[in-house]
């Protein structure tokens, strides 16, 4: 399902113009996104959250060209669902 999708279904349910459910959508996105770029979680109970995760420094390897490189501690984005979520997928999709 992509943004375009999303935006149509919540239009057809809704009975609101599509570009209002578009201004919406992107709105709440570009919120999540400025309060994790903040180092702000975002929590949505029944839903789940949207957390900033650290990453500790750690050694890796450049294989082209057979060298050990130092990858710094980082921060990245992660997304934590609630347990009614992952409860509602487990019981409606099922193993192929």
């Amino acid at each position: 399902m992509t943004k375009a999708d999303i935006v149509t279904e919540i239009a057809d349910k809704t009975g609101i113009e599509k570009a209002d459910v578009q201004t919406a959508v992107e709105a709440f996105m570009k919120t999540i996104k400025g309060s994790l770029e903040g180092g702000e979680n975002v929590y949505l109970r029944g839903f789940g959250s949207f957390i900033v995760k650290k990453r500790a420094q750690k050694t890796g390897r450049n294989i082209l060209k057979n060298t050990t490189i130092v990858i710094p501690a980082h921060h990245i984005p992660s997304f934590k669902p609630a347990k009614t979520f992952v409860d509602g997928v487990k019981k409606k999709v099922t193993v192929k």
